[in-house]
């Protein structure tokens, strides 16, 4: 295995693609992705414009779908719930599909819609995606965050160095073949010095700050929360996430504070 970790889509590489990419937008569209999967929904379709989703959402009957809008952390008129990851309980989502589409994560997710494998990831199913990726080895792997209008977040890059310090640690592949860029130092370097104040620095984030604004604490620690979730959001056609049906062994963790 092989990773680089990009801050934004528009930092990812445009002439080719990994053997698995992983969007990651913690606050909140992969968090509630995850989320929403894990309750039983039927699937979730992304889309980066709010007209498309409204367009196609239309073809499925009213009683399976769920419009979720965001911009700018805000609920989008005329969609049934936001982007917060605590609306998705299991007696609204069971059976439905989700039709999602953010100011960020759902760029993040088309930007690498072509890959072999597309997952997504946040804290609270961190486990669950590294436990995935050592079964199955993909040789080059990419870990995109979300950002915010294209800037860097702490938010996704603190997620992406938590994955990444259990695959450098779990692997046995050495760092010189395993990290492919500056960016996988860096942001495991920031996960090992807040890894036990991840809802401390989710307060000092910018976009953190910004949903404070909006009144939104108990989203926040929610999502700061780790390996809450035994859930892979998978693609499984363009666009389309699934929960993963695939039996993955559980790996043996021997890293300080992991599972035993």
């Amino acid at each position: 295995m092989k990773l680089y970790i990009y801050h934004t889509p528009e930092l990812t590489p445009t002439d080719r693609v990994p053997d698995c990419a992983i969007a990651v937008d913690v606050l909140r569209a992969t968090t509630t992705m995850a989320t929403a999967l894990n309750n039983g929904a039927e699937a979730v379709q992304v889309f980066s414009d709010i007209d498309q989703l409204m367009k196609e959402s239309e073809k499925w009957p009213a009683a399976k779908r769920i419009r979720a809008g965001e911009r700018g952390g805000a609920k989008v008129e005329g969609c049934d719930m936001g982007n917060s990851p605590l609306d998705c309980q299991p007696n609204l989502v069971q059976g439905k599909r989700l039709f999602i589409s953010t100011t960020n994560g759902t760029r993040a997710l088309q930007r690498v819609q072509s890959s072999p494998i597309v997952l997504a990831a946040a804290l609270i199913n961190r486990l669950a995606i590294a436990q995935y990726l050592l079964v199955k080895q993909p040789k080059t792997i990419w870990i995109i965050g979300s950002g915010w209008e294209g800037s860097f977040s702490l938010e996704d890059t603190v997620c992406a160095g938590a994955i990444a310090d259990i695959l450098l640690t779990e692997s046995g592949v050495p760092p010189e073949e395993f990290v492919g860029n500056d960016e996988v130092y860096a942001a495991i370097a920031l996960y090992l010095q807040w890894k036990d104040q991840l809802y401390e620095l989710f307060n000092y984030a910018s976009h953190g700050q910004r949903l404070l604004g909006l009144g939104v604490y108990e989203d926040l620690k929610y999502c700061s929360q780790l390996d809450i979730l035994d859930v892979v959001p998978m693609q499984r056609e363009v666009g389309v996430l699934v929960k993963s049906d695939a039996k993955i062994p559980k790996v043996q963790f021997w890293m300080q504070g992991s599972p035993r």
